[in-house]
């Protein structure tokens, strides 16, 4: 009987989608930046309620009334800015769990920003990981997303897993777990963000689209809805700095970009667990995307 119950644990794993290990990256940026303690570092922004504090976890939660937000203290040129996340199994459609960098509160319909997030699903289904980078709405005010979507090689309700954004002036590095999965290079000014920035957190309800673009909404039957955050990460260069300041290297080459090994990692990340490019999209109007 052994022989049977190994071969189900292991097909069991692999219809998961788990049952892939990710390749060494050979450079790790996160263990080169000490932890930012999140009383020093971060506010509450919304839904103080809903924000709980554990030792150094911070749980977020939502339910029908409210969700809730945190904001970094401080904005940044440029940086290494991370925090290692855990998300809610079960029933989370609807739900959106982000990190992400924005000026939004401070240039509103005509914004920057570069998102990590974790759109919500059904049981038995993977979350996605939502990457995507707005650029001053293209200078119209017409904002204009380029979002690319990943599955994960790993359960991300049953541990923590370290999310990235290394933002500099050549380019933006999505890391998961240090594994580059995406970079969105400096191709001209207008196509790249370079206003400060804060690191904010939140869950939402984005019912409207998060989940099979909408189809499936937040069932409140389920909350509260919850996130916890740890292991906060900003590094980087403030907004009232020094112009000399450098930032985090993305890599050991510096600011000339990923190494060998680690756009191998990322080819993998890609090959493996792209389910999403804005820039293979055929409904997509492309001369609105010139980087494409």
């Amino acid at each position: 009987m052994a022989f049977p119950l190994i071969l189900l644990a292991f097909v069991v794993l692999c219809s998961s989608g788990y049952s892939q290990r990710s390749p060494s990256p050979g450079y790790y940026p996160s263990s080169r930046v000490p932890t930012s303690p999140f009383d020093r570092d971060f506010r509450t922004l919304w839904g103080s309620p809903h924000q709980r504090t554990e030792q150094d976890v911070i749980t977020l939660l939502l339910d029908k009334s409210s969700g809730s937000g945190f904001k970094s203290l401080r904005s940044y040129k440029s940086g290494y800015f991370g925090a290692s996340i855990k998300l809610q199994s079960g029933y989370t459609a609807g739900v959106d769990t982000s990190l992400y960098l924005s000026n939004n509160q401070e240039h509103p319909g005509d914004h920057d920003e570069v998102d990590i997030e974790f759109l919500g699903t059904t049981p038995g289904k993977p979350y996605s990981l939502q990457t995507n980078v707005f650029v001053r709405g293209s200078g119209d005010r017409n904002v204009i997303g380029r979002e690319m979507k990943f599955n994960l090689w790993f359960d991300p309700t049953q541990d923590f897993h370290h999310y990235a954004i290394l933002w500099n002036s050549n380019q933006i590095v999505f890391y998961v777990d240090d594994v580059p999965i995406r970079t969105y290079d400096r191709k001209n000014e207008a196509i790249f963000p370079t206003r400060p920035m804060w690191l904010y957190g939140s869950i939402w309800d984005a019912s409207d689209w998060a989940t099979e673009n909408g189809r499936i909404k937040a069932d409140y039957r389920y909350q509260p809805f919850i996130a916890k955050y740890t292991n906060f990460k900003l590094a980087g260069c403030t907004a009232e700095g020094s112009s000399s300041c450098t930032p985090p290297s993305a890599s050991p080459m510096g600011n000339r970009g990923l190494s060998q090994q680690q756009m191998g990692a990322m080819a993998w990340a890609q090959r493996n667990f792209l389910v999403y490019n804005y820039c293979h999209d055929p409904k997509r109007d492309h001369t609105q995307t010139p980087e494409c």
